[in-house]
């Protein structure tokens, strides 16, 4: 007995420490933001027991009601043109939408609502009609800058093609944690797309998976490979304007119809880091997406080109995609939209917006924004993105005077164009959380809420996400002051950290090489592409650090429209976040807090590691309010963060000191090894590297 006692005295105790809601359940992230809840007994009319869609927002209600017990919530189909498609009206306890899919999301809404606390009628039309995640999923399983495990759509093996309970069940989960965000759309395979992705087998898996998506609202797409006819059709060439090719396509285009009627359309990849395109058989883009484009269009499906595209003959690659696509305004069919990556370089920790967003004025354009983290710091490095994505969305472009954002110059408010769209490149894997960190599950969310209304705050999103991802299932009155205030300011505050130690000031894309993962100035292989090396974006010498696209430099600023153009090209009126993105600068300019741009470096990466220090402490603090297991996890990768964030202060710090010959500022911190040190260490895997210089 007194063993018992002893016993139930630890277990006691160590439950108070682990949560003040006594006993906090272990929490694996598998339930995402849909945790279950203690729903209410709630009474469901309007349902069309022959519509899945209904249903499935029937019994959402059901097992997630927090309102009145015994209320009854009316689902009505109406006509009202105050309600774009998937739009919804919530009034009371009646939630009316145009389609059922609207009706899903409004339901959604209605209980997303209940949970924050936040509850008001409303009336929501999407900022986009296709919001979509692109899947870099590859047929094998693999995911290129995938850090969550292998594909939930494919895998390699004997039983490859052959669709289980298990696969079924996880799609199932996926488009459910997608539509109560509003996503509407998934790419299932990788832009560097497989010819194999149109085979017989491999469309056959396309779609069953579109069967569970379909209820969900979510309408399925492929990347496509541009070459197929010729990989996979045996024809000679994939020429554009060549009949043969076209009727290949056409006959392609109506096999795929035939087996997913709603089937959404292609994604391309052309003429980019050796993917082929039109361009191989001296046709233009504009051939090549409005051959696609024609098969396509009697089916109403449509085409997203990307605008991603360099070569290593151009001075500046970030002026590339303008000048490739902007002869060609005005010259794509109308179900053609040019999907463009928010800045101008690759999905930087920060860059300013890319120049196309509002210069095509007559052609459909969707920024394309990246969820999973290959530039910041993978699924080891906690950074919330919804700073970055509204800080592009509120980008004022100037195309059609003030205020002609890029939220507005792409969704329909400024250009009249048949089709909107927004895409995000998806962190979804394997894993048991999904995202591989807890809170990388925060972007997947922001993504699809600013994809529905891209005028929120990220202070409002991180607000949903914290309450419904892990607020206490027991009343805690000290949860909000202990736990849900300082987690909001680490998320919010988290993106500008991580552009603090590694890149401030405009510096970008000084990565080690290949996998994009901590620190790598010096990384300049003999043979290998300038532009692939950091030297080519920092410029470091002993006259200064920065890369002069002014209008003495590569011109770049050009692209933007005034007064952008004239703002970036001066120095003294370029924003500091910018600063050494447009111009290159001496060691001693002056910053206008008075620092000298070397010691303004070296402060940033400096506090950088302070601050990421600090989120440590904050973690700790909150020990009591979660549960043990996330708590564990997320305290193991904070320390990772730690530990890179140190590295890519000491290595920067060594690095251009060879170059700026000036002494750290007193209030640095000193770098704990030599420059070889970092340059010989892989700082994904922390282990030994012999890099080729």
């Amino acid at each position: 007995m007194k063993m018992i006692t002893k016993a139930s005295k630890k277990l006691i105790w160590a439950c108070a420490f682990v949560s003040l809601a006594l006993c906090a359940k272990a929490d694996d992230g598998h339930n995402l933001w849909l945790r279950p809840v203690n729903a209410k007994a709630v009474k469901v009319t309007g349902a069309n027991p022959k519509s899945a869609t209904l249903a499935i927002a029937k019994k959402e209600i059901e097992q997630a009601w927090l309102g009145t017990a015994g209320a009854t919530v009316k689902l009505k189909l109406v006509k009202d043109p105050t309600l774009k498609a998937d739009g919804f009206k919530i009034a009371g306890n009646t939630v009316s939408a145009t389609t059922e899919s609207g009706i899903l999301y409004g339901v959604y809404e209605m209980l997303r609502r209940q949970q924050t606390g936040n509850i008001s009628n409303v009336v929501s039309n999407p900022s986009y009609q296709i919001r979509i995640l692109n899947h870099w999923d590859n047929l094998n399983g693999s995911i290129e800058r995938g850090y969550a495990g292998n594909s939930i759509f494919w895998r390699a093996g004997d039983n490859a093609f052959t669709v289980t309970d298990a696969d079924k069940k996880r799609w199932e989960e996926y488009a459910r944690a997608n539509a109560s965000i509003g996503i509407n759309a998934s790419v299932l395979n990788n832009v560097n797309a497989s010819p194999n992705m149109l085979g017989e087998k491999e469309l056959a898996r396309m779609k069953a998976i579109a069967a569970v998506l379909r209820p969900y609202g979510i309408k399925t797409y492929l990347a496509i490979n541009f070459a197929s006819p010729m990989r996979l059709g045996g024809l000679k060439t994939a020429d554009p304007l060549d009949p043969e090719v076209i009727k290949w396509w056409k006959a392609k285009v109506a096999e795929v119809y035939k087996l997913v009627p709603d089937f959404g359309g292609f994604l391309v990849k052309a003429n980019s880091e050796g993917q082929p395109g039109p361009q191989d058989f001296k046709r233009t883009h504009a051939d090549g997406a409005n051959m696609l484009a024609d098969a396509l269009k009697p089916y109403k499906g449509i085409v997203m080109w990307r605008a991603f595209v360099y070569n290593a003959e151009e001075k500046d690659r970030a002026k590339q995609a303008y000048l490739e696509f902007m002869p060609f305004d005005g010259k794509f069919r109308d179900n053609v939209i040019i999907q463009v990556k928010n800045g101008p370089i690759d999905f930087q920790p920060r860059e300013p917006f890319s120049p196309l967003f509002g210069a095509m004025k007559k052609t459909p354009v969707m920024p394309e924004l990246q969820i999973t983290q290959e530039y910041l710091g993978h699924a080891e490095q906690l950074a919330f993105l919804a700073t970055m994505w509204e800080e592009l969305y509120k980008s004022d472009t100037y195309q059609e005077g003030k205020n002609s954002t890029v939220a507005r110059v792409t969704d329909g408010s400024i250009f009249p164009q048949k089709y909107t769209a927004v895409a995000g490149v998806s962190n979804v894997g394997l894993d048991t959380n999904w995202t591989g960190h807890d809170f990388a599950q925060a972007n997947w969310y922001a993504f699809g809420r600013l994809a529905w209304n891209n005028q929120l705050k990220s202070e409002d999103i991180a607000n949903e996400w914290i309450k419904l991802t892990f607020a206490p299932t027991i009343e805690n009155k000290d949860w909000n002051k202990g736990f849900y205030e300082p987690v909001k300011k680490m998320m919010l505050d988290s993106r500008e950290v991580v552009v603090n130690y590694s890149m401030p000031l405009g510096l970008h894309h000084i990565f080690a090489g290949n996998h994009h993962y901590g620190p790598g100035a010096w990384y300049a292989p003999r043979g290998t592409r300038k532009d692939w090396t950091p030297p080519y974006y920092h410029q470091a010498d002993e006259n200064g650090i920065g890369f002069d696209r002014t209008k003495t430099g590569t011109d770049a600023v050009d692209q933007y429209h005034e007064p952008l153009s004239s703002e970036f090209n001066n120095v003294a009126t370029t924003p500091e976040i910018y600063l050494l993105y447009f111009h290159h600068l001496s060691w001693d300019y002056k910053l206008k807090n008075g620092q000298t741009l070397w010691d303004a470096l070296c402060n940033h990466w400096n506090t950088g590691v302070n601050q990421v220090r600090q989120f440590q402490v904050t973690w700790d603090k909150v020990q009591p309010y979660v549960d043990a297991e996330r708590f564990t996890r997320v305290q193991e990768k904070l320390r990772r963060q730690t530990r890179d964030a140190q590295f890519w202060k000491d290595a920067n710090l060594l690095y251009f000191q060879q170059f700026s010959k000036r002494p750290f500022p007193d209030n640095v911190e000193r770098p704990i090894n030599n420059l070889n040190y970092y340059i010989t260490t892989d700082p994904l895997s922390m282990k030994p590297v012999q890099q080729r210089r």
